[in-house]
């Protein structure tokens, strides 16, 4: 009796995982479907097309800013730890307080710096493009 349990509950869970098969038998092949996908998003984002100088530096200027405020964003959260585990210690207290000012003003200048770029560089492209 416990062999034919056994026998007929692997034969279920054959018969129903094998069922799914036959109903994707004749579906297309689903690599080629992502590999056209991924090149029609590529070309809707602009990639493989010819680019001047100025959308080159605009690329360039906000990775760098993007990157400067991932750092900063990091050293703001490194002075709140600081602040945190202080443990009353006056000094690493104003230590942390410090830190997190600089981190405020330094993010504070990549905002600008992004506006400003982004401002000049847009001017620049409707100059040069008419």
């Amino acid at each position: 009796m416990k062999k034919l349990k056994y026998l007929w509950h692997a034969g279920l869970t054959l018969g129903l995982t094998a069922l799914p098969a036959v109903a994707l038998a004749q579906t297309p092949n689903p690599f080629e479907k992502a590999a056209n996908m991924a090149g029609d998003v590529g070309t809707n984002a602009g990639l493989g097309q010819p680019k001047d100088l100025t959308q080159i530096l605009g690329q360039i200027i906000n990775v760098v800013l993007g990157f400067l405020g991932i750092v900063l964003l990091g050293y703001l959260l490194y002075a709140g730890f600081m602040w945190m585990t202080a443990g009353g210690d006056s000094t690493k207290v104003d230590k942390a307080k410090d830190m997190i000012k600089n981190a405020i003003i330094g993010l504070v200048i990549i905002v600008a710096a992004f506006s400003i770029s982004s401002f000049v560089l847009s001017s620049l492209v409707n100059v040069t493009q008419g």
